[in-house]
């Protein structure tokens, strides 16, 4: 039997609480080398014990090795606002502010006046900025629970209306956390109120619990804060899923097109069952505006796939995918080719599928890819993508809104190339320019989200908090360039980044990296230009290169090599490399550098 399978939605609660150990043993086993090991600081102002034990379990499903520091009961405000030197010594990459409806230090009474009410509101909102600002000091994320509503209501459905009532008094600190959310890029909402709201008040909230070993959530629940916490965690790990491959016939619409035809097919408002599908697409089309790449596998002629996705009642149509794969080969052939095109790793891939066979057989071929094991009621689609959190976001960027729109101009850009002999004249023509300058506030947020989600032209895999990496852009002791590449299909965003310390006439580059989509254009090369001559302007002699080996960056093994560098060390997993600037001469020929 496969534990692991109960931490995925929909959660079997009774088997994750009950056997735990044995979960975490299983996952030891199956994933004994995790992807990351980061360090999570809890401050609770409950017990958080069994939050600790099973959020483990989920972080070491998504890869993540956890070491915890956890606060004495209901210790958070001093853990975070007074000098702390176990967690300092700690270094925590993430904290993590367990507070809930209990610790709301009072609610108005009945009597409060509306100057009494907000005087204790911003009393509250005080607390909270006091504890986020001090925090700022670990130059680390920081994951804060927003309020869950209390169980009861004195006023009843008043409650919601007047300022006295505690729901009123609760939706108008979520309303503060939201907007302090929004400013401060290092701070990270865990939506208790959604979760509690989703499980329901009563099953939320145990009083006999409460009083028993004061937790503020029932045990029942843990479970579910722990996967939304774990999403979150991932996201801003920069681990998240880029690409969602969609099968068409009982997938995105009912029935099977090829043997229904065009009219037959169940989509529209006209009925139940086509009505879910239509909000299915409606799902899965506000993944796609948000950044999330789609494709599609159906065994079916690519002319009739494509006429169905033309149905005047689909919300997806051919435009919406960026490769479509309708044939009759087997479909973990074609998701392997999906993903050479869109030149992402598997494992960035989520397959949906109605077919329990298609399912099977594509997640026994690659292991990498995400199947999830949706049944087949489309009534719980939405569910399955939604709830397991294989998207979460931790930011938006405009890069995020652009990301199709990017992957269907380099299908042109591959389309184009098909059209000449040599490379090196298929890259004059297109006429690329780049803009390579030092790091600026108005790109760090896409900077950090860059360095977390790129892993296949990665030379160090490190990755950093937008908190290290504002630190790093400010500070004398780095060199930081960006590199955002056009051509005359259009923008490819910001694409490449480069990180180097400086020590000793040195400049050792901490991280060296590039957006996939922009592979074999010459960028790494003008990067490596403007990393010299900058170098150079400061007094510098060499720069020093390393490249630490994962099981995805294989493509950069031999970067340092290739741009004339010279290998001073080499192990089975490592190498570190020396170029000399004096002889240097430029290497890019064929994008020009503003």
């Amino acid at each position: 039997m496969n534990l692991t399978t109960c931490l995925e939605y929909p959660l079997d609660v009774e088997t994750i609480l009950r056997k735990k150990k044995a979960i975490k043993r299983e996952l030891e086993t199956v994933k004994p080398v995790p992807a990351l090991e980061k360090n999570i600081a809890i401050l609770g102002g409950s017990t958080t014990s069994e939050i600790k034990n099973i959020l483990e379990l989920f972080l070491l499903n998504k890869g993540i090795k956890a070491h915890f520091y956890e606060s004495e009961y209901n210790q958070y405000f001093q853990d975070a606002v007074f000098e702390n030197e176990a967690l300092v010594a700690f270094k925590p990459d993430i904290i993590y502010l367990h507070t809930s409806h209990i610790n709301i230090s009072r609610f108005p009474d009945i009597n409060d006046s509306e100057q009494t009410v907000q005087s204790l509101l911003e009393q509250e909102k005080l607390k909270f900025k006091s504890i986020w600002e001090a925090l700022e000091r670990y130059e680390c994320a920081v994951i804060q629970n927003n309020f869950d509503l209390p169980p009861d209501r004195s006023l009843g459905s008043l409650d919601f209306s007047e300022i006295q009532g505690k729901t009123y008094f609760v939706n108008q600190l979520n309303l503060f956390f939201a907007d302090q959310a929004r400013k401060n890029n290092d701070l990270y909402i865990n939506d208790i109120h959604y979760l509690s709201a989703s499980i329901g008040i009563n099953n939320w909230f145990d009083r006999s619990l409460w009083y028993q070993a004061k937790y503020a959530l029932s045990y029942s629940a843990i479970p579910e804060l722990a996967l939304n916490l774990s999403n979150i965690v991932n996201a801003i790990l920069g681990q998240t899923k880029k690409c969602l491959v969609l099968d068409l016939d009982n997938t995105l619409w009912g029935g099977v097109i090829g043997d229904d035809g065009l009219h037959g097919i169940t989509i529209g408002k006209e009925t139940a069952l086509g009505e879910a599908y239509v909000d299915f697409q409606r799902y899965v089309k506000e993944l796609k505006q948000r950044g999330i790449i789609l494709a599609l596998c159906s065994k079916n002629d690519d002319e009739i796939a494509r006429e169905g996705l033309g149905h005047q009642d689909n919300l997806l149509s051919s435009d919406d995918m960026t490769v479509i794969k309708a044939n009759w080969e087997p479909k973990y052939q074609n998701i392997r080719e999906i993903a050479e095109e869109i030149n992402i790793h598997p494992d960035s891939l989520v397959f949906f599928d109605d077919n329990p066979a298609e399912r099977e057989v594509v997640s026994s071929q690659i292991q990498e890819v995400t199947v999830p094991d949706i049944g087949a009621d489309i009534v719980h689609y939405i569910d399955y993508l939604d709830k397991n959190g294989f998207f979460e976001v931790s930011q938006l960027t405009e890069d995020d809104r652009q990301r199709t729109a990017y992957y269907q101009k380099q299908k042109l850009r591959t389309e184009a190339k098909a059209s000449f002999d040599n490379y090196q004249d298929f890259l004059h023509s297109l006429e690329m320019k780049a803009e390579i300058k030092c790091f600026e506030p108005l790109f760090l947020d896409r900077i950090t989200q860059l360095i977390n989600k790129t892993n296949q032209f990665n030379l160090t895999t490190k990755r950093y908090t937008l908190a290290e990496i504002t630190a790093i852009s400010e500070s004398d002791q780095f060199v930081t360039f960006y590199g955002r590449l056009t051509d005359k299909f259009g923008d490819n965003g910001l694409i490449a980044i480069t990180i180097g310390s400086i020590s000793n006439k040195q400049c050792h580059i901490d991280l060296w990296l590039m957006s996939c989509r922009v592979l074999k254009r010459d960028m790494e090369r003008a990067m490596l230009d403007t990393l010299v001559k900058k170098c150079r302007s400061l007094g510098l002699t060499e720069i020093i290169g390393y490249y630490y080996k994962s099981p995805k960056n294989s493509m950069v093994s031999d970067l340092f090599e290739q741009m004339g560098f010279q290998c001073i060390e080499l192990s089975p997993n490592h190498s570190v490399w020396k170029l000399a600037l004096e002889n240097y001469k430029n290497l890019n020929t064929t994008i020009k550098v503003n």
